[in-house]
């Protein structure tokens, strides 16, 4: 089942998350377990997968980053694995330089400071790359698909990075 079909909207990057919530909403309704409670057995499981496949869908297209995957994968874009390394040398570098800035946040005379500049360019370099990945996703040929996949693997480590400071945050603030 393809996601996209199930939702009743085009395959595309750009959704509309209101009308997605909206069919999320009205599909679930159609396939409440309460509505087949007195259903066969049958009836009942068929309600509770396409209920579970329904949330799968939302899940999957309600996110960016993992809208994407799911459209890349339907495109045949097979995905790098998250273990595989980076071609990419001076992405590396520069994931190295953030992961030694956010490292020192914790020795800063102004850690408020030093915590508002590392999310601002995490951000600002996570928005660049999404901005990328969006426009060869919408592209939509091998080469621009080839690059959205590698742009998708470098913000799923903003994204990473972006957790790891709100982590650090926690547990500056919360001693």
């Amino acid at each position: 089942m393809n996601y996209f079909q199930l939702f009743g909207i085009e395959l595309s990057f750009d959704v509309d998350l209101s009308q997605l919530s909206q069919t999320y909403q009205t599909l679930q309704k159609a396939v409440h377990p309460d509505k087949f409670a007195h259903a066969s057995a049958q009836e009942q499981l068929l309600a509770v997968q396409k209920s579970a496949q329904i949330n799968d869908g939302y899940q999957t297209l309600k996110q960016p980053l993992e809208r994407a995957k799911y459209l890349l994968t339907l495109r045949g874009v097979v995905l790098p694995d998250e273990q595989q390394s980076f071609s990419d040398n001076s992405f590396l570098m520069r994931q190295m330089e953030l992961r030694e800035r956010l490292a020192e946040i914790r020795f800063s005379d102004d850690i408020d400071s030093a915590l508002a500049d590392a999310q601002k360019v995490l951000t600002q370099e996570y928005q660049v790359h999404f901005e990328q990945m969006r426009a060869q996703i919408n592209a939509n040929n091998a080469d621009e698909n080839a690059k959205a996949s590698e742009n998708l693997r470098k913000l799923t480590f903003y994204h990473k990075l972006n957790i790891e400071v709100e982590r650090l945050e926690e547990s500056l603030f919360d001693d």
